[in-house]
């Protein structure tokens, strides 16, 4: 464990946390710490995609990211990506497309795609897009409805 404190802007909010050991994994500093639940955890190896966040803006996988990696950075989660334009058209666009189902999956889909159409004009094509969340799986939706949602939001945030 490190003396020093962990210090993220999470959610566009500076946030300290004390005692972080230094093998923490970001997703449970967000769960545990923060006490944000939207960020889930799936398969722990970074595999499935539920656990994603933008870590400066980036998707990060956050099960394979020690927090210590990040101190210092400005981190999001589903939480704060659903406050912005683009995060709230990218949910719009799964609801209306039926690409929801159970939800597990959801967050990391909405963060992975809110992060790869966030400040790009034009928007990357929606086999760009695609391609960039090929990392998200989902066991529900059969990914149809996924890619109908995908191409929705592209065209949304136009």
């Amino acid at each position: 464990m490190t003396d020093r404190p962990l210090k993220l802007v999470l959610n566009g909010t500076p946030r300290t946390f004390e005692e972080v050991p230094d093998a923490e994994r970001l997703l449970d500093t967000i769960r545990w710490r923060a006490g944000l639940k939207g960020t889930k955890e799936g398969c722990r190896t970074g595999d499935c995609g539920a656990c994603t966040v933008l870590v400066n803006g980036d998707p990060s996988l956050s099960c394979l990211t020690l927090a210590r990696e990040v101190d210092g950075d400005a981190v999001t989660t589903v939480e704060g990506v659903t406050r912005e334009t683009v995060g709230r058209a990218v949910v719009k666009a799964f609801e209306e497309n039926g690409a929801v189902q159970c939800g597990y999956c959801t967050p990391g889909f909405v963060v992975a795609l809110s992060g790869l159409l966030a400040g790009r004009s034009p928007p990357p094509s929606t086999e760009a897009l695609l391609d960039g969340l090929e990392g998200n799986l989902c066991r529900c939706t059969g990914y149809a409805a996924i890619q109908r949602a995908v191409a929705a939001a592209r065209e949304a945030v136009r």
